[in-house]
């Protein structure tokens, strides 16, 4: 599972026990809705909004052990904090194309 850190998704199974599913199912749904959310900021070109969405969205996935996700949304995080629109659609299908990896992953280990 190369999208996922197996000792943190371990850990939150330990922890979450009978609802880590329901944890699963969560972050799957908000990760929807973040994305969703980022596809319309991005349209509105405010750079304040992608960065906060950006970077909630950063640590929800490192919070799950989706590194790669989250390394994504760091980068994108840090170019709406320099002003800089270039690239951000491409930077969002990315994204897209990982979350949809982690999502295989994560209902696999589920």
């Amino acid at each position: 599972m190369e999208h996922l850190d197996l000792d943190t998704l371990n850990t939150l199974k330990q922890v979450m026990e009978d609802d880590f599913s329901l944890l699963v199912d969560t972050f799957i749904q908000d990760s929807s809705d973040r994305i969703a959310s980022l596809r319309q900021l991005i349209e509105g070109a405010d750079a304040d909004q992608i960065r906060r969405a950006a970077h909630s969205f950063k640590g929800s996935s490192s919070n799950v052990g989706a590194l790669q996700l989250s390394a994504l949304c760091a980068a994108m995080e840090k170019k709406a904090l320099a002003g800089n629109f270039n690239g951000l659609a491409a930077d969002l299908s990315q994204i897209e194309i990982e979350f949809a990896k982690v999502e295989d992953s994560l209902r696999t280990f589920a």
